[in-house]
C-alpha cells in the first residue's frame, strides 16, 4: 500500500496524526484493520463538502499492480464519506497485503472510481445520502447492518442521523465508531470545522445511527458484479425515505 501524504502551509495543511508503524492485526479481525488504516490517515485540514472536494479526492485516487494509491495532498480540505471511503480503501490494500486477499484488476479500478454522482459506482453508494455504506455492503455481501450500540465494536463504519429526516433533506455524518462511554461515543471522521480527527457526540443529539461491520472479506470480490448505478441511493439526494425501506434495502439487524 502506497500512501502519499505531502505536507502544505496555512490553514490546509495536513498533518500526520501519527507517525508510528500500523499495529499489526490479528488475522481475521477486520475492525482491527479499519482501526490501523484510521492510524495513517492525516489530522485537520479543514471540511468542505462540495462538488469541488468531490473532485479533488477522485484526483488523489488511483488503483494499479501495486495496489490502491491515495495521495491525500491533493485533497484540501476534506468531507466525511470522502474521509472515511479512504479508510475503506486502504483497509482493503491492508487485508491484501496482510491476509491475501486477492481482488482482480477490474474489480481495483472500481474502488478506485470515485465520481460526483450520488449512487452511481461504488463511492457514488459510499457517498450517497441514507444508507450508503449498509447498502453498498449488502449488495456485496461483505459486512453486518445493525443498530444495537451494545453490539458496536471499534472499527465498525457508522451513519449518523441528527435528525429523523432520511434522504434528501436528512443531516447525517458518517464516521468510524471509536467506543462510548455512558452517552458519549467516540468517533473518527472528517468534522466540521476542522477536518481530519477524532470528535465525540452525546447519544442524546443522535436521532438514528446504522452500523456497517465489515465481516466477510470475500465479498469484497463482489465489486464486479454491482451494476453502474443503484437507484434506491440516487433518489436519496432528492426523496424523502422511511426507516421501513432503509432496513428492507439493507438487510439490517435492529435490536430486538
Amino acid at each position: 500500500m502506497k500512501i502519499l501524504v505531502k505536507a502544505t502551509s496555512g490553514a490546509l495543511a495536513l498533518v500526520l496524526a501519527s507517525c508510528a508503524p500500523s499495529p499489526q492485526p490479528v488475522g481475521g479481525d477486520e475492525n482491527a484493520y479499519v482501526l490501523a488504516a484510521v492510524k495513517t490517515m492525516p489530522g485537520g485540514g479543514g471540511y468542505d463538502a462540495s462538488p469541488a472536494a468531490v473532485q479533488r479526492l477522485a484526483a488523489s485516487v488511483s488503483a494499479n499492480g501495486g495496489g490502491l494509491q491515495e495521495d491525500l495532498g491533493k485533497c484540501g480540505a476534506s468531507f466525511c464519506s470522502g474521509a472515511t471511503y479512504v479508510v475503506f480503501l486502504r483497509t482493503i490494500d491492508l487485508l491484501r497485503e496482510r491476509e491475501g486477499l486477492v481482488l482482480s484488476d477490474v474489480a481495483m479500478q472500481r474502488y478506485a472510481k470515485v465520481v460526483e454522482q450520488d449512487g452511481t459506482e461504488i463511492f457514488g453508494r459510499w457517498n450517497a445520502n441514507g444508507p450508503g455504506t449498509a447498502k453498498l455492503f449488502a449488495e456485496l455481501g461483505c459486512g453486518t447492518n445493525f443498530t444495537d450500540y451494545e453490539s458496536a465494536r471499534p472499527g465498525d463504519f457508522m451513519k449518523i442521523w441528527w435528525t429523523d429526516e432520511i434522504g434528501g433533506r436528512e443531516r447525517g455524518h458518517l464516521v468510524v465508531y471509536l467506543g462510548q462511554s455512558g452517552d458519549t461515543i467516540r468517533y473518527w471522521s472528517s468534522n466540521v470545522t476542522g477536518g481530519y480527527g477524532r470528535k465525540t457526540a452525546e447519544k442524546s443529539e443522535i436521532r438514528r445511527v446504522l452500523f456497517s461491520r465489515l465481516d466477510n472479506t470475500g465479498g469484497l470480490k463482489n465489486a464486479t458484479r454491482l451494476s453502474a448505478k443503484n437507484n434506491f441511493l440516487a433518489d436519496m439526494l432528492t426523496k424523502p425515505f422511511t426507516w421501513e425501506q432503509v432496513v428492507r434495502e439493507c438487510r439490517v439487524k435492529e435490536k430486538p
